[in-house]
């Protein structure tokens, strides 16, 4: 059972919930107000003792350390450098778990490692080549700890289960920290998860978070607010499984997470050298929180998300019940989603009542850890994933974690029942690695199963699709080859999992650690296909907007806006990567982009431009007869293209989902809302403007809307009305608004991006 209380709640002694009329005598017997209680919980501990501002309610955060992979760390690294950055101020782990494959483009994603560890050398970080970990369990084993704060470039930071507060955001944040700047943020609400009971033998951490997130996503419960858990279920579980449950919490779109801590964290921290990090963490005696969410663990039964959102969540056996009527629906979306490109099919997969599936995979951050393999390898001892189409493959999470299972014989067990076991990758999650085949339906225990991110490719004829599952029932589908199986099904006995051992000796070996060893001599080395970011001019008081996309979709995913996978070889490419803009959702877009970038760049230039044609002008006397605008010329407006989306930004703190727009001419985006806040601040650090439109839109694709004074808007308080106007046969005009930014926000947008902002700054 999963209940969400429908305002406040007061908890007392981290044990009794109860509503604002429930505690009223309790507080006037103690004399405590909700403001006093709102400082009783972990996280209002944890953000004051890391905030930087006279006030807690606009908190400016510095953390305690940051990671990178190497789909990201490059443009970061890179952009740091333009702005001034001599030297990396805080420990900065780069990791190589996205790119590890060194296959798409050949030599090209090795030149970034490259480049990589030359750049931990000269500005003084720690490298961690491939193969070796994935960057989350890297930063669980080695730099989270209780009261510390992490920030780092991937959706998935969540190091609550260890007592820290963790969280992914877009590269400019990261920038911000090398360059001994804040990270600015509104403080945040704080939603209580209260976890009880005890989960049942076949239920797994993956199990539980799909239950939360079936709950809270969609009605937004838990968005941009902080996840804090509490109770007495989460003493029934290893903090190793708990770390299963925390990572996914991103899925609810929540900023950020964080646990009360017990001896199984001290446990946790000592198996890997580092019991000086912990720290018992436990809300005061008196706590408020702006939610709660009641968790039954002895309820939850083993779950599946069905395509296309971790939150299209069904109980297993729900789902097998039901499975007719559920998979139609699914065809229905795809059809309606990918038109008559492909036509998915599901419900062939029925047989006599069973549902066959083409592939299983246990994997990253989410699955490889090793509570999930040696389950998994409990199930499959002495069983066979079968010689037909169904196929098994594990990847553990890091090094030690393969180390330790191969020292047990949990991958012994898993290879003799046919598993492939690979090393620590975050590939199968993202689309850069085991992509089904064509109408394959795939079970993982990873972090995604959005459109087109196992890879496929629907603009070519090819889907296929991911269903998300815990390792135990995927374990138990593989023991049944590759007939959807529930865990529930095998009646397991309780069983405790092997002591875990760590050998730390694995990254003494192969970790390059410069972290205060920077040596300014040290020369970087950049390939072939590293290029540096192109410049950008600061906004103009006045601009000229053209639509070149217009989404509709309830949500639209930074996959979709730039797609994972194949992507890969030009991730430290600005230019090249922008190719790839909405190339599985409009294709179209990076054309019609180009053509009014090429339209702004005449604007600049004399001679014949676009500024003489005939759509000029017809344009420009449409604007001149606008009241205040009657003198206006191109001289004094700034064009760019923009995006429409619904709900854009769901998924990956991958910047490029933005700064592929800027590098193709963008300046701004139009949104019902913003799916994420990570999203948001990429937007706003490459210089576009976050608009809102509270009303459906009245244009479509190859619409010119025009904003004057924008400037002048942007440098007020007053952005809850901003006049913009529709051109074409008339002109009419709408409001759209921008939600608050801060003073530093106000700058970057106006100066064009972050790296003009911290130009502008060292002047």
């Amino acid at each position: 059972m999963v209940k969400l209380y429908d305002s406040g709640v007061y908890l007392l002694d981290g044990k009794k919930i109860l509503t604002e009329n429930e505690a009223a005598s309790e507080l006037a017997a103690k004399k405590i107000t909700r403001e006093q209680a709102r400082q009783g919980t972990i996280t209002w501990k944890i953000l004051k003792n890391h905030n930087h501002s006279d006030n807690m309610k606009n908190l400016r955060l510095k953390f305690d350390a940051m990671a990178s992979h190497d789909i990201t760390f490059v443009g970061i690294i890179q952009t740091a450098m333009a702005s001034g950055m001599k030297e990396f101020p805080l420990p900065y782990v780069l990791t190589n778990c996205h790119n590890s494959l060194c296959a798409v483009g050949g030599t090209i994603n090795e030149d970034d490692h490259v480049f990589g560890l030359s750049a931990c050398k000269k500005f003084g970080g720690i490298f961690v080549p491939p193969h070796i970990a994935v960057i989350h369990q890297y930063m669980r084993e080695m730099a989270a700890g209780c009261g510390k704060m992490i920030l780092a470039s991937d959706s998935h930071t969540r190091y609550g289960a260890l007592g820290t507060i963790a969280v992914g955001e877009g590269g400019g944040e990261l920038v911000k920290q090398l360059l001994k700047d804040t990270y600015d943020i509104a403080y945040p609400e704080v939603v209580g998860v209260y976890l009880d009971g005890k989960p049942n033998p076949g239920v797994g951490p993956q199990d539980i978070a799909l239950a939360i997130i079936g709950a809270v996503f969609k009605n937004g419960y838990v968005k941009n607010k902080v996840m804090e858990f509490t109770g007495p279920g989460i003493a029934s579980m290893s903090t190793d499984f708990r770390n299963g449950i925390d990572v996914m919490t991103t899925e609810t779109t929540c900023w950020s997470s964080i646990w009360k801590t017990d001896e199984d964290t001290r446990s946790f921290l000592a198996q890997h050298g580092r019991e000086n990090e912990y720290r018992e963490l436990n809300p005061e005696s008196i706590a408020y929180y702006d939610g709660m969410i009641y968790v039954d663990l002895s309820t939850v039964k083993p779950m599946i998300a069905l395509p296309f959102h971790p939150s299209n969540t069904y109980e297993i056996k729900d789902f097998i019940a039901n499975a007719g009527d559920i998979l139609r629906t699914i065809e229905v979306e795809a059809q309606e989603k990918f038109g008559s490109k492909v036509q998915l099919n599901l419900t062939d997969k029925l047989r006599d009542g069973k549902f066959f599936v083409e592939q299983g995979i246990i994997a990253g951050c989410a699955g490889g850890n090793y509570t999930n393999v040696m389950e998994a390898a409990r199930i499959l001892k002495s069983k066979n994933c079968g010689n037909g189409y169904f196929s098994l493959a594990v990847y553990p999470s890091s090094q030690p974690v393969f180390l330790e299972l191969v020292k047990n014989g949990a991958i012994a067990d898993l290879m003799q029942a046919g598993a492939a076991v690979k090393t620590a990758y975050c590939g199968p999650c993202f689309g850069a690695g085991d992509t089904p085949s064509n109408q394959a339906f795939s079970i993982r225990h990873t972090t995604r199963n959005f459109p087109n991110r196992e890879g496929s490719k629907p603009g070519n004829g090819q889907i296929s699709t991911v269903a998300l599952m815990d390792a135990r029932s995927i374990a138990a589908t593989a023991a049944n080859g590759g007939i959807l199986t529930s865990a529930e099904d095998l009646a397991l006995d309780e069983w405790k999992v092997p002591e875990y051992h760590f050998n730390q000796q694995v990254y003494q070996n192969r970790i390059f650690q410069g972290f205060g060893k920077a040596d300014k001599d040290a020369q970087l080395i950049f390939g072939p296909n590293i290029k540096p970011w192109p410049e950008q001019k600061p906004l103009s008081q006045n601009i000229l907007l053209k639509i070149c996309s217009k989404i509709m979709d309830p949500v639209t995913t930074t996959d979709e806006l730039i797609p994972s996978g194949e992507t890969s070889s030009y991730r430290s490419n600005p230019i090249g990567l922008a190719e790839f803009t909405l190339s599985r959702r409009d294709p179209q877009y990076v054309a019609r982009a180009k053509e009014v970038f090429e339209q702004e760049k005449q604007r600049t230039q004399e001679g014949e431009s676009f500024a003489s044609s005939a759509e000029a002008q017809q344009l420009l006397s449409q604007i001149n007869s606008i009241s205040g605008c009657e003198k206006l010329n191109f001289g004094d407006i700034e064009i760019g293209s923009a995006i429409y989306a619904v709900k854009p930004g769901d998924g990956s703190a991958r910047e490029q989902a933005a700064s592929c727009q800027r590098v193709l001419g963008g300046l701004a985006n139009i949104a019902k809302e913003y799916a994420t806040k990570r999203y948001r601040s990429n937007v706003i650090n490459w210089g576009m403007i976050p608009f809102l439109l509270d009303n459906e839109p009245e244009f479509d694709n190859g619409t010119y809307i025009f904003v004057p004074n924008i400037l002048n808007i942007i440098e007020s308080e007053k952005m809850d009305k901003i006049p913009a106007y529709i051109l074409g046969k008339e002109i009419r005009q709408i409001d759209l608004h921008i939600a608050p930014l801060t003073p530093v926000e106000k700058e970057t947008v106006k100066a064009g991006c972050l790296i003009n902002f911290n130009k502008n700054k060292a002047k």
